[in-house]
């Protein structure tokens, strides 16, 4: 008995560290491209638009920078395909008969602290393609367009969830 504990014990240091070192260690890169959707307000009805508006332009973006080499290919793709983008987010409004309104701006925009999955992203302002529906005092939802962090579901269609052998026993045993 006393050498399982110890042995869970040695396990859940392990545990602790590796995943902190982990975490840390995840980090967007400097020159990365983000795309974030705000929208409204936080009503059901305005969040759902906001699902639909990323949706869509997961999806578009995916297929435009799939194959850009650099984030100034991506860049310059971006730049080039904002009337698509602007058209693509009126069709899904349109189609909502959502009448708000909308602005996407491509530069330099806020971004909010956010805790993900135990990761702290920091505030600031990154270059991105913003969105932001009507009056834009809703939570948001933003990822990384280049390299495509976030985009890679969009074409997989899939959630992939990552689990810790270590972990799952301590949570079995404690």
């Amino acid at each position: 008995m006393k050498k399982t504990i110890i042995f869970l014990i040695m396990i859940a240091i392990f545990y602790i560290f590796t995943s902190s070192a982990l975490a840390s260690s995840i980090k967007i890169p400097d020159d990365a491209i983000r795309i974030r959707v705000v929208p409204n307000s936080n009503s059901d009805y305005d969040q759902a638009i906001k699902g639909k508006v990323k949706d869509e332009l997961e999806t578009s973006m995916y297929s435009l920078l799939k194959n850009a080499k650099d984030s100034n290919e991506a860049r310059r793709l971006i730049e080039a395909n904002l009337p698509n983008v602007k058209n693509e987010v009126q069709n899904v409004l349109n189609k909502e008969k959502y009448d708000k309104g909308y602005k996407v701006n491509f530069g330099y925009n806020y971004f909010p602290q956010k805790k993900y999955k135990g990761v702290t992203y920091e505030e600031g302002y990154y270059e991105s393609l913003l969105v932001t529906l009507g009056e834009g005092k809703g939570d948001n939802w933003w990822c990384v367009l280049f390299p495509p962090l976030c985009l890679i579901e969009a074409e997989e269609n899939t959630e992939t969830e990552y689990k810790s052998l270590v972990k799952e026993l301590i949570d079995k045993y404690f």
